[in-house]
């Protein structure tokens, strides 16, 4: 899609975050209604190939391999903006989202429980989800995931259960 369809659809507008660089960490970013989610892991854990699933589902990029976040809200350093590699393709120049304010941190690595207690990623005192990336509903999860800290979907037991 070109630029132009980006910022019909509001991606490329800054919305409610005003920005000042506090802290830089590795990782990708994705966004869907101005709710960020930030994925984290090692290198090799699965963030790209995860966000670019994420974006078949309605997400839209914010940041690829280093995410600058300050006052709650995430973007992507200026270099990097728009660009997502993709394993085996190269690095690619998508349509995103200039910036979001985050609602979830999801942490990639071995198989969560499979019923988790809630937890925080304490430095952003957001929700926090364990997930393994190459599980085939790993996006699934995050997008349910995301509607759970939103509120936007209810849970009887499990990481967002109250």
């Amino acid at each position: 899609m070109g630029a132009g369809g980006a910022a019909s659809r509001g991606l490329t507008s800054p919305g409610a975050c005003g920005y000042k660089r506090a802290m830089q960490v590795h990782g990708s970013c994705v966004a869907r209604g101005g709710a960020g989610v930030l994925l984290l892991g090692p290198s090799g854990a699965g963030k790209s190939d995860l966000a670019l699933r994420l974006l078949d589902r309605g997400f839209a990029l914010v940041a690829d391999d280093r995410v600058d976040i300050a006052d709650g809200c995430a973007q992507a350093p200026a270099a990097l903006a728009g660009l997502l590699e993709v394993r085996g393709l190269g690095i690619v120049k998508l349509a995103h989202c200039a910036s979001a304010r985050l609602a979830l941190v999801v942490e990639l690595g071995a198989a969560a429980a499979r019923l988790p207690a809630p937890a925080r990623y304490a430095p952003l005192d957001l929700p926090l989800l364990a997930l393994d990336a190459a599980a085939a509903s790993a996006a699934q999860r995050v997008e349910w995931a995301l509607d759970c800290a939103l509120g936007a979907r209810a849970q009887l037991a499990g990481a967002f259960a109250a």
